[in-house]
């Protein structure tokens, strides 16, 4: 149990770190991108707007030396680009590629005519990015080399993804190690608190039986009395409690070393169901038996009977008179479903399916005194269940009946 909280916490840190590195990479990534492309389309707007070349940017310079559109006047003798005049039926009409030493005439032709059949006004070819306008009956196309931009945004890329993975498996190692130093005292705790319940309940087992005894031999001397026979039923109920809790109890210890083999599932389902049929008969109830005959799987047998006995005797004593219970066992792809349905004397509310498998909870104490039950034994089911790494839960449909269902895998 604490080393599936453990495992759980870890789990649950490690995607929280991860969704987060993950939007501050996404983001930063998306603005530096975002920048390379925003800067290019105001070079392409200009070299545009000016027939394919920069604007004369020597004079009128503003404070710091930089042009009033806001551009450093070094830019034109930095920027490596190039323009093509296409005419209305695709043909070149001029190609200008004297700021460019990468691109000959025919590679630019070719590039210009390649993005003319694209629908979109400005993108990226290659390494470049382009902005078409219109001067009268031709197009011309601006070509913008953003190589080394693009070179520096995929190495910003790329280094943040190896620090972030970095700092990841560093956080990691990190919470495995104090996750372990900080849950050892709730594991301490609950290890003495297993242990403590297995003690007490063998030392609570030997005045039961003495009282129990000395009970039957006060009836011998005075006969029936009405005290007596409340000593003896508190006494018997206080030891079906201390059985269940010290089968709780092995129960969670043997989580690692219930030994698993291979058995039919069906035959033993089947054997643990026969002997509710008598006690279901003489309750005035229906006991109906669903078993696929031939399903197997691996576990230990003996805890699935024990499994099939806790979820009919749970069905039988809280079933009223005249109900039918079912017992189905059946397998659907990978998995095998076992399942018990029975109706119920009250209404079963949304808010109590969460708690049924909880220790002593009882969702009708006035009902569970009658019937004799102690609020534990689902709690054993439950821990049958996930020692065989299955799941277990309950619903309703109608708020009048009641559906266990437990899922294991299947051989």
């Amino acid at each position: 149990m604490i080393r599936k909280l453990r495992i759980q916490f870890t789990a649950l840190a490690m995607l929280s770190l991860l969704l987060l590195l993950a939007v501050i990479i996404a983001g930063m990534n998306l603005l530096n991108y975002r920048s390379v492309v925003s800067d290019a389309d105001e070079v392409l707007y200009l070299i545009s707007q000016n027939r394919g070349v920069f604007p004369n940017m020597d004079g009128g310079q503003g404070p710091g030396g930089r042009h009033p559109h806001g551009m450093s006047p070094e830019l034109p003798y930095e920027s490596r680009y190039f323009s093509v005049l296409l005419g209305d039926d695709g043909t070149v009409i001029r190609v200008d590629t004297s700021r460019i030493a990468s691109v000959d005439s025919s590679q630019a032709a070719d590039y210009a005519m390649a993005v003319e059949q694209r629908s979109s006004e400005k993108g990226f070819f290659k390494q470049f990015r382009y902005i078409k306008s219109y001067e009268g009956n031709v197009v011309r196309i601006s070509f913008l080399d953003c190589g080394r931009k693009l070179d520096a945004y995929r190495n910003f890329l790329l280094i943040s993804i190896v620090m972030a993975s970095a700092g990841f498996l560093v956080v990691f190692f990190v919470i495995v190690f104090f996750s372990g130093k900080f849950t050892r005292p709730i594991a301490e705790s609950y290890e003495k608190q297993k242990h403590f319940i297995t003690d007490a309940g063998h030392e609570i087992k030997t005045p039961l039986t003495i009282i129990s005894a000395n009970t039957d031999l006060l009836e011998m001397d005075i006969g029936y009395n009405e005290c007596l026979d409340e000593i003896r039923q508190q006494a018997k109920r206080l030891t079906g409690l201390t059985n269940d809790l010290v089968s709780l109890a092995r129960m969670e210890e043997s989580e690692r070393t219930m030994t698993m083999i291979e058995f039919p599932i069906s035959d033993v389902v089947q054997e643990a169901a026969t002997p509710f049929q008598a006690p279901a008969q003489a309750q005035n109830k229906q006991l109906v038996c669903n078993i696929q005959p031939m399903l197997s799987m691996k576990g230990n047998d003996q805890a699935v009977s024990q499994l099939v006995s806790l979820l009919l005797d749970n069905a039988l004593k809280y079933s009223p008179e005249g109900g039918v219970i079912s017992l189905e066992l059946v397998r659907q792809g990978k998995h095998l479903v076992l399942s018990v349905f029975n109706p119920t004397f009250e209404e079963i509310r949304p808010d109590q399916l969460s708690h049924v498998f909880d220790r002593f909870y009882r969702s009708d104490p006035s009902r569970n005194s009658q019937t004799g039950g102690h609020g534990i034994g689902l709690s054993i089911a439950k821990a049958i269940v996930t020692a065989h790494g299955g799941k277990i839960s309950a619903q309703t449909k109608d708020g009048h009946s009641f559906l266990i269902s437990a899922i294991f895998s299947a051989s």
